[in-house]
C-alpha cells in the first residue's frame, strides 16, 4: 500500500458541498491501494458543520489538525456586514468596511493564510513520523495550495492539485471578494508559484482542465491536467427506490439543495413563478417551492419575493447531508442553477450527479456549457436559459398540469460513482509517484 497526505482545509465536521470530494477520496482511496492521512484545520473559520459526514471516514485515517489564527466566521461576518441607519451606524460600517478592505488586501490568497503557518508545522512532523509517496492538496481555499507546494519541496514529494474550483472564477465570483488590481497580480504570482511545484492537476470539468492546462503552460512547468468529475456515493441511498409515493393531490414539489450565491442566482426561477401566478394563479396555487442551503443577502432578497404568492414557499437552512439526500429523493422535480456570466461555461455544481443519481427530474437553468452538456441525453432532464423566463414558466404550467408527482427516471450514472472515481484518482496518484521514484533513482 502507498500513503498519501491529503491536505483539505474543508474537512468534517465541516459541512458543505466543498467537503464531500474529500471526503470521498478518504473513504474509497484505500479500496485501490492507498492509505490515505489527512491535514486539516483545528478550528475551521467556516459558516457550517455536519457531523453526519464524519461516518464516512475509515477509523484507521490519520489525522493531524493545526490551528489557523483566523477569527471565527461571526466575527469576519460581522465586520463584512454594512448599515444603512443613523449617523453612529455609518460610522461603524465605514470603519467596518476599512477593515474589511485591509484585511482582503493584506491576507493573500485569503483569510485561511493565517492558517498556513502551523498546518507546515504539523505536516512536517507527520511526513517525518510515517513515510508518504504523495501529497494531494484540494481548493479552495487556494492558502491550502501553498502549504502542499511547501511540504512538496521540503519532503521532495510529487504534489497533486485538485482544483475544486477555478482559482480566477473563484476570486471573481466569491461572496465578500474585493477585486483589487494589485492583489490580483500577487495571486497569479501564487498560482504560477504552486503550479512550478505541482506535478499533476486535477480538475472537476473538462473545459477547467483546458484552461488550467493553459495556466501551466504560461507558468512554464506544462503538467499532465486531467478531469474528476464530482459525484455520488451509492452508499447514500440515491439508487434505492425506498421513497414513499406521495398522494395524486400533493403539490407538485420543485426542491433546490445547496448554496445561493453569485454563481447560483435563483432570480430566473422566481421571475418564472411570479409569471406563472400573474397568467396562471391555480396552477402557482398547486406549486410547492422548497429551497435549503444557506444563501447570500442578495439571494435572500431575491427569494422572499415568493413570499405572498399562490405558492407555497419552503425555506431550511443548511441540513445535513442525510437530511438534504431525503430532500432530494422525495422532491417531484431538482432545481438546478448557474448564472450566466463569463467563466460560468466551465463550472459544474456539486449536486448535478447527487440530483441524477435520485431518478428524479431535473430543471437545469443554465448558460451553454459543461453542465448541459454533461445533462444533454439523460431522460426527464429539462434545460433552459437563464433569460428563457416564459419557457421556465411553461414548463412549471405543464409539469403541474400533468401532476407530474412521483416521476422516476432509470439512468446510467455509473462513471459518476464516488468508488470509480477514487479508483482513477489512485490511478493518477500511482503515476505521479512512480514518476516521482523514477526520477529520484536517476538523480
Amino acid at each position: 500500500m502507498r500513503r498519501v497526505l491529503l491536505i483539505a482545509y474543508q474537512f468534517p465536521p465541516v459541512g458543505g458541498a466543498g467537503v464531500q470530494r474529500a471526503v470521498k477520496f478518504t473513504k474509497y482511496l484505500p479500496e485501490h491501494g492507498w492509505d490515505v492521512s489527512v491535514l486539516t484545520v483545528s478550528n475551521p473559520s467556516v459558516p457550517l458543520n455536519d457531523n453526519s459526514l464524519l461516518a464516512d471516514i475509515p477509523p484507521q485515517t490519520v489525522i493531524r489538525r493545526a490551528k489557523t489564527l483566523e477569527p471565527d466566521y461571526r466575527t469576519k461576518q460581522s465586520v463584512s456586514t454594512t448599515s444603512s441607519a443613523g449617523g453612529k451606524q455609518r460610522l461603524m460600517s465605514r470603519i467596518k468596511q476599512s477593515i474589511r478592505k485591509a484585511a482582503m488586501l493584506l491576507l493573500q490568497p485569503d483569510p485561511n493564510i493565517l492558517w498556513v503557518p502551523q498546518a507546515i508545522r504539523q505536516g512536517k512532523q507527520l511526513l517525518r513520523e510515517i513515510p508518504h509517496d504523495a501529497i494531494l492538496v484540494t481548493g479552495p481555499p487556494f492558502s491550502s495550495f501553498l502549504v502542499g507546494a511547501s511540504l512538496s519541496r521540503k519532503a521532495k514529494l510529487p504534489l497533486t492539485l485538485d482544483y475544486r474550483d477555478e482559482w480566477t472564477i473563484s476570486n471573481r465570483y466569491w461572496e465578500n471578494k474585493s477585486r483589487n488590481p494589485l492583489a490580483d497580480r500577487f495571486q497569479r504570482y501564487l498560482q504560477k508559484r504552486v503550479l512550478r511545484q505541482a506535478s499533476m492537476v486535477i480538475a472537476t470539468t473538462q473545459r477547467s482542465a483546458e484552461a488550467l492546462s493553459q495556466e501551466t503552460l504560461a507558468a512554464g512547468h506544462g503538467i499532465p491536467v486531467r478531469c474528476l468529475y464530482n459525484g455520488f456515493d451509492a452508499d447514500d441511498g440515491f439508487v434505492q427506490p425506498t421513497h414513499a409515493t406521495r398522494p395524486p393531490d400533493a403539490r407538485f414539489r420543485l426542491s433546490h439543495v445547496g448554496t445561493l450565491w453569485n454563481l447560483t442566482t435563483v432570480r430566473p426561477l422566481v421571475e418564472a413563478i411570479e409569471q406563472l401566478s400573474r397568467t396562471q394563479p391555480d396552477l402557482s396555487a398547486q406549486l410547492e417551492v422548497e429551497m435549503v442551503g444557506r444563501c447570500t443577502e442578495q439571494e435572500l432578497a431575491t427569494l422572499n419575493r415568493l413570499q405572498g404568492l399562490p405558492c407555497t414557499f419552503l425555506r431550511r437552512e443548511y441540513v445535513d447531508h442525510t437530511a438534504a439526500v431525503e430532500v432530494m429523493v422525495n422532491a417531484d422535480e431538482l432545481c438546478l442553477l448557474l448564472s450566466d456570466v463569463p467563466g460560468a461555461e466551465r463550472v459544474m455544481p456539486g449536486k448535478t450527479f447527487e440530483y441524477l443519481a435520485t431518478g428524479r427530474p431535473v430543471l437545469a437553468i443554465a448558460p451553454p456549457g459543461e453542465m448541459r452538456d454533461v445533462l444533454h441525453g439523460f431522460a426527464g432532464v429539462a434545460e433552459f436559459s437563464p433569460q428563457d423566463v416564459d419557457g421556465i414558466r411553461a414548463h412549471l404550467a405543464r409539469r403541474i398540469t400533468a401532476r407530474a408527482v412521483g416521476e422516476h427516471y432509470s439512468r446510467d450514472v455509473s462513471r459518476f460513482d464516488r468508488q470509480q472515481q477514487a479508483g482513477e484518482l489512485a490511478e493518477a496518484l500511482d503515476c505521479v509517484a512512480a514518476s516521482s521514484e523514477t526520477k529520484g533513482r536517476v538523480q
